[in-house]
C-alpha cells in the first residue's frame, strides 16, 4: 500500500471553502496528524513541499494535511493582512476537522517554515485540546523586532523588493481551476480588485508597541511577558544566518511547557539543503518529536537543546560549510553562563565623531538570509573603515552563546539619527567577519520593543541636536568562539544600508568613548551526544540566473545594489510556473535623505483547463 492522496474543503465558520491537501498512510489508523498552512498556494508556487508530506506518511506514519489559507491558492474568501484574526479562527476551525475524523487519532501537530511556523506559535497561544504540539522553524517571536518589517524601530529596505512585493503578486493569482471549478476567473477578478498590499498597513503603524504588531507576536512585554500563553509542547528550529533567530534563547527560557531547541549555522531554507552546513535532516527530527508529543513515543532527544557553536570562517557569498560544533544543553540561561566586559578608554572627554555614509552596512547586506541572493555577509573591513571600530585581543579561547550588549552615549548633529553596531572576529590576515549586530532609532530611545531595555509606554521623541544620549543596544542571539590569535571589534555607525532604511537626513555621530561598555555572554557548554543524521547538502545550481551585484557611482555619488532571481518549475501535474524577482536600492554617498527602493515581482502559471493551456499573469511593481 502507498500513501493516498485526497483534495478536500473545509467550512469555515462564515461558510467560505477551505482548500486543503490530505495524506494518508497506509493502514486503517486512527493517525495522529500533521498540519501546515500557508498562503504560499500548495498546488504551484509550493507543490515541491509535499515531498516533506509524503515522507512524513510514509516514512512517519502521520496523517498531513496542507491547507492553502483564505483567500489564498484554492481557499475561498478574502486575507486581509498577515495573522489576522480570521486566520487564527481558520485554523482552529481545521484543527477540529481533522480530531474529529474517523482516520484521526484526535491528536494534531501544527508544523511550518518561516509563515506556517509563526502561525503555528499562534495557535499554540489558542490553548486547543486538540493541538499536542507545533514545529516552528525559522520563526518569530516578535513580529516588529524579528521579521522583515522593522529593526530597532527603522524599516528595513532591502528586504521591501522581496516578500511585502511578491505577496502583492501572489495574492492576486487566481485559484486552481481544477480545483474551483466554474467561476474561477470571475474569483480572480475579484482578488485582484481587493488585493491592498500589505505594507501600506505595515506603514501606518511604525511603533512596535503597536497592538497591530503585538498580534501574532508571543512577546507582549519585556521581561518574558506573553511566553506562558504557550500551552503545547514546542520545537523551535534556527539558523544563525537567519533573520529569527532571536526566537532561541528568549523563548525557551520562558516556556513553561516541554520543548527543544535546534539552532544550526542555516540560512533561511531546509536544513537539509541550507547554507552554511553542516547539514541535518530536520525532517527526521521533526517526526522524532511529534512521534514523542502525538503518540507518546520515545524521547526526541536526550538534551532539550542541540546548538552549533560557530568557529571563524572565511566569508564568501555562497559560504557551503561553517566550522565548528554542536553542543546540548538542559537549560537557559546555561549553568555557568558569565558576562564579561570590554571596556574602550577610561580616559574622559575623548569624542568619536563619524560624518555618516549612506551605504555604511553594504557588506553586511541583510538579516534574513536564504537562497541566492540573499547570501551571507561578505568582508567586513571596507564597512569598518566606515565605521568607528574599536578591538580587543584577549589571548583566550572562549565560547560566546546568547545575547551580547553595547551601552555607549551617543549624540546627533540633526533631529534624527541611528546607530548600528556589529560585532567582527578578525582573522589574523586582516579578514573581517560579521559575528552579529544590533540597530537603534535614536528617537524610540526608551521604547519597547525597538528599544530591547526600554518599556512599552516609552514615547518617541526628535533628537535635539548635540545633545547626549545615553542607550544600551542588544545584538541579535549569536554563538561564536573566538580564538587567541584573532580580534573581536565593535564597529559603530549611524547607518546599515540596505539591510535597514537610512535616516531622514545627513548627520555626524558622536560617541564618547569612555562610555562603551561591551557586554559578552561567555559560556562552556559540553559536546553534543545527539545522533544526528546528515542531508544533501546545498546545491550549485543556485547561482543559475542569479544576480547580486554592488554598484558605486563616482560622478554620482550613488551606491545601488541590484538582486534578481527566479526561474521556471513544475506545480502538479497541469500547472506549470514562471516567475520573476528583481530589483534595485540606491543611496546617496553624500546625501542620507536620497535612496530608493524599486522592485517588480512577476508570476505566469500555465493552467490547464477546458479551452487548453491558459497562462495567467500577474505582476506587482514597488517604488519607495
Amino acid at each position: 500500500m502507498q500513501v493516498s492522496e485526497h483534495a478536500v474543503t473545509i467550512e469555515a465558520t462564515d461558510g467560505i471553502g477551505l482548500a486543503a491537501t490530505l495524506y494518508l498512510p497506509p493502514g486503517d489508523g486512527p493517525f495522529a496528524t500533521l498540519m501546515e498552512a500557508l498562503p504560499y498556494r500548495m498546488d504551484d508556487v509550493t507543490s515541491s513541499y509535499a515531498d516533506s508530506y509524503l515522507r512524513f506518511a510514509d516514512e512517519g506514519g502521520f496523517a498531513v494535511l496542507r491547507l492553502d489559507l483564505r483567500g489564498t491558492g484554492s481557499s475561498g474568501g478574502h486575507l486581509p493582512d498577515e495573522y489576522s484574526d480570521i486566520e487564527r479562527d481558520d485554523l482552529a476551525t481545521v484543527i477540529r476537522w481533522i480530531a474529529a475524523q474517523r482516520w484521526s487519532s484526535g491528536r494534531v501537530g501544527l508544523f511550518g517554515t518561516s509563515y506556517s511556523g509563526f502561525n503555528s506559535l499562534h495557535m499554540a497561544m489558542e490553548d486547543l485540546p486538540e493541538l499536542g504540539a507545533i514545529v516552528a522553524m525559522y520563526a518569530t517571536d516578535d513580529r516588529y523586532t524579528d521579521d522583515v518589517h522593522w529593526c530597532g524601530g527603522v524599516l528595513r529596505a532591502l528586504d521591501l523588493i522581496d516578500y511585502p512585493l511578491y505577496m502583492v503578486a501572489m495574492n492576486a493569482l487566481p485559484p486552481v481551476p481544477a480545483r474551483w471549478g466554474e467561476g474561477w476567473e470571475d474569483e480572480w477578478r475579484a482578488r485582484v480588485d481587493r488585493a491592498e498590499p500589505w505594507i501600506l498597513e505595515w506603514l501606518r503603524h511604525p511603533r512596535g508597541n503597536d497592538p497591530m504588531w503585538r498580534r501574532g507576536s508571543v512577546r507582549v512585554g519585556p521581561d518574558g511577558a506573553g511566553y506562558d500563553r504557550i500551552r503545547c509542547p514546542t520545537m523551535l528550529i534556527a539558523g544563525w544566518a537567519d533573520g529569527y533567530r532571536d526566537n532561541t534563547f528568549r523563548t525557551v527560557q520562558h516556556l513553561g511547557v516541554p520543548w527543544r531547541l535546534l539552532a544550526g549555522p542555516w540560512v533561511h531554507k531546509d536544513p537539509s539543503v541550507a547554507r552554511p552546513g553542516p547539514n541535518v535532516d530536520s525532517d527526521r527530527e521533526i517526526m522524532a518529536f511529534f512521534h514523542e508529543h502525538l503518540r507518546d513515543g520515545a524521547p526526541s532527544s536526550a538534551h532539550p537543546a542541540q546548538v552549533f557553536v560557530r568557529r571563524p570562517t572565511p566569508p564568501t557569498a555562497d559560504l557551503a560549510h561553517h566550522d565548528g560544533s554542536w553542543v546540548d544543553l538542559d537549560e537557559w540561561p546555561a549553568p555557568g553562563l558569565t558576562f564579561e566586559t570590554r571596556l574602550v578608554d577610561t580616559s574622559t572627554g575623548i569624542v568619536d565623531e563619524l560624518v555618516v555614509r549612506g551605504d555604511t552596512g553594504m557588506y553586511a547586506w541583510n538579516s534574513c538570509a536564504g537562497g541566492l541572493p540573499w547570501g551571507q555577509p561578505l568582508d567586513q573591513r571596507l564597512d569598518n573603515d566606515c565605521s568607528i571600530t574599536h578591538d580587543w585581543r584577549d589571548g583566550a579561547q572562549q565560547v560566546l552563546m546568547g545575547h551580547a550588549d553595547v551601552r555607549l552615549r551617543v549624540r546627533s548633529s540633526a533631529t534624527v539619527g541611528h546607530v548600528s553596531v556589529k560585532l567582527c572576529d578578525v582573522a589574523p590576515d586582516g579578514t573581517s567577519t560579521l559575528i552579529t549586530r544590533g540597530m537603534l532609532d535614536l528617537q524610540q530611545v526608551g521604547c519597547w520593543p525597538a528599544d530591547a531595555y526600554g518599556t512599552p509606554d516609552g514615547v518617541a521623541r526628535p533628537l535635539v541636536p548635540g545633545e547626549w544620549i545615553d542607550l544600551r543596544i542588544e545584538f541579535e542571539a549569536t554563538t561564536w568562539t573566538l580564538l587567541p590569535d584573532h580580534v573581536l571589534r565593535l564597529a559603530i555607525a549611524g547607518t546599515d544600508w540596505p539591510n535597514c532604511w537610512p535616516p531622514a537626513e545627513p548627520f555626524t555621530l558622536g560617541v564618547d568613548r569612555s562610555s562603551i561598555v561591551l557586554s559578552l555572554p561567555v559560556v562552556d557548554a559540553p559536546a553534543s551526544t545527539h545522533p544526528f543524521a546528515g542531508g544533501p547538502g546545498p546545491s550549485d545550481g543556485e547561482r543559475e540566473g542569479v544576480v547580486w551585484r554592488y554598484e558605486h557611482d563616482v560622478i554620482g555619488r550613488e551606491t545601488r545594489v541590484v538582486t534578481r532571481y527566479g526561474g521556471h518549475y513544475d506545480g502538479v501535474p497541469g500547472i506549470e510556473v514562471d516567475d520573476v524577482y528583481e530589483g534595485e536600492l540606491g543611496i546617496s554617498t553624500v546625501d542620507l535623505g536620497h535612496a530608493w527602493a524599486r522592485g517588480r515581482s512577476r508570476f505566469d502559471l500555465t493552467l490547464q483547463t477546458d479551452q487548453g493551456a491558459t497562462v495567467c499573469t500577474t505582476e506587482a511593481r514597488l517604488h519607495v
